[in-house]
């Protein structure tokens, strides 16, 4: 199975894609792509260490993505003795989009157990979320009007879809649509605000109006927002993976300059350090995965062993 690699994308743009980086600028991306690169082999020993069960495997999965998001977020961003990288953190998505990077590693069977690979794409993709016609009894548009509306997933599990349609049997004067058919999807935010809970509200009807036993997350690290209650929504679990509030805006203010991170330093260090990455969290995804996995192997034999279906 391929992996899509988000966040080394963000590394490698950095680097070719900037004329405002400096020399100091560019040598610390390119050291965070070497310790990228041993992160992953961590990932994939871990993946494939038949001395651990699948619980265990994700345990050690999460305490090396914390070891990592640790690097990029204070040795690579904060500790940087240049202001360019704190303050464009939210346009070059170097610190979060690791874990859109991450979250497709988990759909493994070393993990979830083994499924038909087959045209399974893990990753941030673009799905299909509506489609309808614009037609009419004249039958002046093509297919019937087929239109196919898609959004932009952060990461989902889905499969290639091709859509056809026409008014002839043959399918002459045919209209197609190549797009692809989430299952499950989640969006990933650093700090989850009101705004977007909603707009992943929408999203999440959507998906599940088009696809049905399909899932939605939201996902989280920090959350900037009152709680509220899923079960009034279509999504199925906003995931807060710190398990925590977002850092005051009055103490975020001081760390835009290179002498308000010294300064404010063990305050920034404290909140990382005291809220990683939740093991358990993260289990809610992988026993969704679990789930699917376990929906495609059913069979009748099992069925009335249990039961029940």
């Amino acid at each position: 199975m391929f992996y899509p690699t988000a966040h080394k994308d963000k590394l490698t743009a950095a680097i070719n894609n900037n004329s405002k980086l400096t020399a100091y600028i560019v040598d610390r991306l390119k050291e965070a792509i070497s310790i990228y690169d041993v992160w992953i082999q961590k990932i994939e020993e871990i993946t494939n260490d038949e001395d651990l069960n699948q619980d265990q495997k994700v345990k050690r999965l999460v305490n090396e993505l914390n070891i990592y998001k640790n690097y990029v977020e204070i040795d690579l961003i904060f500790d940087s003795e240049d202001d360019f990288l704190y303050r464009q953190k939210g346009q070059m998505k170097l610190d979060n989009s690791i874990i859109e990077e991450f979250l497709p590693r988990l759909v493994h069977p070393n993990i979830i157990g083994e499924f038909d690979r087959d045209n399974i794409i893990v990753g941030p993709t673009k799905s299909l979320s509506n489609v309808h016609f614009r037609s009419d009894i004249t039958g002046v548009y093509t297919g019937g009007g087929l239109i196919g509306k898609e959004k932009d997933q952060d990461f989902a599990v889905s499969k290639k879809l091709f859509l056809k349609a026409s008014h002839k049997e043959d399918y002459s004067n045919s209209i197609e649509i190549k797009t692809q058919l989430s299952f499950i999807a989640a969006e990933c935010k650093t700090n989850l605000d009101k705004t977007m809970f909603q707009e992943a509200c929408a999203t999440a009807a959507d998906l599940k109006k088009l696809v049905l036993g399909s899932k939605y997350f939201l996902v989280c690290e920090w959350l900037d927002m009152k709680p509220i209650d899923t079960s009034v929504t279509d999504i199925d679990s906003v995931l807060v993976l710190r398990k925590s509030k977002r850092m005051s805006s009055d103490l975020r203010k001081n760390f835009s300059t290179v002498d308000g991170r010294k300064k404010y330093r063990d305050s920034y260090i404290s909140k990382i350090n005291e809220n990683p990455i939740d093991y358990d969290v993260i289990m809610k995804i992988v026993l969704a995965f679990r789930e699917m996995v376990a929906s495609q192997s059913i069979n009748e034999k099992e069925v009335l062993f249990r039961g029940y279906f």
